[in-house]
């Protein structure tokens, strides 16, 4: 009994080192959030027996749980790189035809040859409609389009675009004029932990996140949106790497109580 129940220590090491390794990977990456694992002993005994004298059965990984801490927001030099200090997510839907939407903290936006304003991995980001004094009428999103001439001068060209802490992005443009395309759409989650990575620092919803609910910026918990910025991942590599020498030892002491237990085997074979 004393060998699976360190084969199932060795086994939950193991997935430890591997999530540690798996924050360490992307210390660098853009809007990524840790994951942290979590155990749960094994332990079960029959009503005929002395629970005070049964033993533990091991350990088992409940979960890999994300940490939805805030990040380091690092200053940029580009008006389409977006942080969020809060917790809202910024909506990206993909190009037709799947039209997949999902939600990220990485902030990289730039414009493609379309003039959509789309992150790293293509998707675009998603605004909502404002009326005249910038306030958001309807929370239907619609795809992000940077103009490239005023709507009530052609002969205006872009010359610079803003997004406020409120998320509202307003062209300006050469003859002295602005537009409000609308706010930058974010969105929450009733429980962010239970949201499904997709890889690229993009989730999906599940039943365990609940629905998205989508407001501007500055609204509730969603926080602000800082132009300028980028959100740096949430990973502390002190810390990591502490926990990962923890890990190491922890590992290395089952495998020594693998090996006891081999021994002990051994000798009772022996003796018979």
């Amino acid at each position: 009994m004393s060998f699976y129940t360190s084969v199932s220590g060795a086994r939950g090491a193991q997935a430890e080192i591997a999530t540690i390794s798996n924050n360490l990977a992307n210390a660098q990456t853009t809007g990524f959030k840790k994951s942290r694992v979590e155990f749960g002993d094994l332990f079960s005994s029959t009503p005929a027996q002395i629970f005070r004298q049964v033993p533990g059965q091991g350990v088992r990984v409940m979960g890999v749980m994300q940490q939805f801490s805030q990040g380091t927001l690092s200053t940029t030099d580009k008006a389409l790189d977006l942080g969020i200090a809060g917790e809202g997510f910024f909506v990206v839907k993909s190009a037709p035809p799947t039209d997949e939407t999902s939600y990220t903290r990485a902030g990289a936006f730039s414009v493609d040859a379309n003039r959509f304003v789309i992150d790293t991995t293509g998707s675009r980001l998603q605004l909502m409609p404002v009326d005249a004094q910038g306030n958001v009428t309807s929370t239907t999103t619609f795809d992000f389009v940077m103009p490239t001439v005023s709507a009530n001068n052609p002969n205006a060209a872009l010359t610079s675009v803003t997004i406020g802490l409120d998320g509202l992005a307003k062209c300006n443009f050469s003859d002295g004029s602005t537009q409000d395309l609308g706010k930058v759409a974010l969105a929450s989650f009733p429980s962010q932990e239970g949201l499904r990575p997709m890889g690229d620092a993009h989730w999906q919803p599940t039943d365990f996140s609940g629905p998205p609910t989508v407001a501007a910026a500055s609204t509730g918990a969603l926080g602000e949106i800082r132009a300028g910025t980028l959100e740096r991942a949430n990973v502390e590599v002190t810390e990591e790497m502490v926990a990962l020498i923890a890990a190491q030892r922890n590992f290395q002491a089952n495998a020594k109580a693998l090996d006891a237990e081999s021994t002990m085997s051994q000798t009772i074979i022996n003796i018979r």
